[in-house]
C-alpha cells in the first residue's frame, strides 16, 4: 500500500513539474489565440472539434517545447529570481537533459502534426516560432532590452500560425490579427517587467526599455505603443472581417488600455503598473471572443 502511495505521490509530482516546465498558464494563453485565429480563417466554415483538439494539442507540444528549453538555458538564473526558484530545472527536480529531451520530442511532434493534419506552412511557421523564442530571444535577454521586440515576433506568430493552418495562405487577416497580437506585448511585457524589475535586475536580465529601469521615458513607450493598438485594432472591420460590434467593443479595450498606460505615466508606481498588467490579461480573451462571435453569430 505505502509503495503504490509513493508511485501515486511521485507520479503527481512528476506532473506537477512538467506542468511548470512548459508554463501551462501562458501556453494556453499562446494556443488560443491560435486556435482563436484558425476559426476566424475564411475557409474555416464549421467547428469541427477534432480539428481544434488537434490544433490546441499541436499548439501546446511547439510553445512547450520552447518554454522547456527556455528553462533549462535559464537555470542558473531561475533559481536567483523569487517568482521562478521552484521551477523544476532551477530546483533542481528535473535535470536540464530531461527539459532538452522533452523539448526535442514535444517540439518535432508538435510541428508534424502541424504538417500532417494542416499545411507545411503552419508547420514551418512553427518551427520558427520556436526557434525565435528558445534560441534567439531567450539568449538576448541578458544583452540588450530589444530582446522584447524580439520576443513580440513568436509572442503573435500563433495568430498567423493560425491563420494560415485554417486559410493556407498568408492573406491580409492573419498578419492584421498579428499586429494585434503584436502591439499588445509592449504595454503587457513592460508591465510585467515594471513589476519584477527588482528580480529581473538581480538575474541581470535587461527588459525595460530604459537603463535605469522604471522611468518615464519607459511608461510613455508603452502609451505609444497603446495608443498604435487603436487603429490596427479597427483593420479586420475595415477590411470586412468581423462586423460592427466586435470594432466597437476592440475600440473599448484599445481606450481602456491607453487609459491604464497613461495612469502609470502619472503615477509611476509599482501598483499602475499592476493594473496595466492585469488589463492586458483580460484584454486579449475579451478582443479575440468578440472578433469570433461576429463572425459566428
Amino acid at each position: 500500500m505505502d509503495n503504490e502511495n509513493n508511485r501515486s505521490n511521485s507520479f503527481a509530482s512528476k506532473a506537477k513539474d512538467y506542468y511548470q516546465l512548459i508554463k501551462f498558464t501562458l501556453s494556453f494563453t499562446v494556443v488560443f489565440s491560435c486556435v482563436v485565429c484558425y476559426l476566424l480563417a475564411p475557409n474555416v466554415k464549421e467547428f469541427d472539434w477534432y480539428m481544434i483538439a488537434i490544433l490546441f494539442l499541436a499548439g501546446m507540444l511547439v510553445t512547450g517545447s520552447a518554454n522547456a528549453i527556455n528553462q533549462a538555458v535559464e537555470k542558473d538564473t531561475d533559481a536567483v529570481m523569487k517568482r521562478t526558484g521552484s521551477r523544476p530545472v532551477a530546483a533542481g527536480r528535473m535535470s536540464q537533459n530531461e527539459a532538452y529531451t522533452f523539448a526535442v520530442i514535444a517540439g518535432l511532434v508538435g510541428v508534424g502534426m502541424m504538417w500532417y493534419f494542416f499545411n507545411l506552412s503552419s508547420a514551418l511557421l512553427s518551427a520558427f516560432s520556436l526557434f525565435l523564442y528558445a534560441f534567439i530571444y531567450t539568449p538576448l535577454k541578458k544583452i540588450n532590452s530589444i530582446a522584447v521586440l524580439v520576443g513580440a515576433l513568436p509572442g503573435a506568430l500563433p495568430c498567423l500560425i493560425g491563420w494560415v493552418a485554417g486559410n493556407d495562405d498568408f492573406s491580409m487577416g492573419g498578419w492584421i490579427y498579428f499586429g494585434i497580437q503584436f502591439l499588445w506585448q509592449f504595454p503587457h511585457f513592460w508591465a510585467i517587467a515594471w513589476v519584477a524589475h527588482e528580480d529581473y535586475s538581480k538575474a541581470g536580465f535587461k527588459l525595460l526599455p530604459a537603463d535605469k529601469g522604471p522611468t518615464k521615458f519607459t511608461a510613455i513607450q508603452g502609451i505609444m505603443y497603446s495608443v498604435l493598438m487603436i487603429p490596427v485594432g479597427l483593420l479586420p472591420y475595415y477590411f470586412g472581417y468581423t462586423g460592427f460590434v466586435s470594432a466597437v467593443v476592440v475600440m473599448i479595450c484599445n481606450v481602456f488600455m491607453v487609459v491604464q498606460s497613461i495612469r502609470l505615466y502619472q503615477q509611476m508606481d509599482v501598483k499602475s503598473a499592476r493594473r496595466v498588467m492585469f488589463s492586458s490579461y483580460i484584454y486579449l480573451p475579451i478582443v479575440l471572443l468578440a472578433l469570433l462571435a461576429d463572425k459566428i453569430k
